[in-house]
């Protein structure tokens, strides 16, 4: 039973990022506008003074958001081929490959939204948040077996 709730949530969690992909650039940019915002106002409340680029702040949210998402998307691969029988090198392998492919696949369909488009960069930043969710995951495991 955990296998296959393993592979759900790997599949629930592609499904997301499939349908964040799919949001035409304008409702992409006020979703990622809103969420740069928020942080805004946290942040002044810490620190007033704090003065901002509003642009420059909202790109690093898009790009920290392919990070973190890619990161629990890593996470929930190697998880799943975990439970699935697949151990060792292999198993590094192969989440991080079905990961880079997804990120791959995820950047081609966004060529077909509108506003959107591929960017290489993107891949790279998800393939490195797929690859730290994997490490953590790897250490988390050796300090819990240890």
């Amino acid at each position: 039973m955990r296998k296959i709730l393993s592979w759900i949530a790997v599949i629930l969690w592609m499904a997301l990022i499939f349908k964040l992909s799919s949001q035409p650039a304008e409702q992409s940019g006020k979703l990622s506008t809103g969420v740069t915002e928020i942080n805004i106002k946290a942040i002044e409340k810490v620190n007033p003074s704090a003065k901002f680029n509003i642009k420059q702040f909202d790109h690093i949210i898009r790009k920290n958001a392919h990070f973190f998402v890619y990161l629990v998307l890593g996470i929930f691969v190697i998880n799943a081929l975990r439970r699935s029988g697949v151990t060792g090198i292999r198993c590094i392998v192969f989440a991080l490959l079905i990961c880079i492919l997804y990120a791959i696949s995820d950047e081609i369909h966004q060529i077909f939204v509108p506003g959107r488009g591929a960017q290489v960069k993107d891949v790279i930043i998800d393939s490195v948040g797929a690859a730290v969710g994997i490490g953590g995951d790897l250490i988390r495991n050796r300090i819990n077996t240890h």
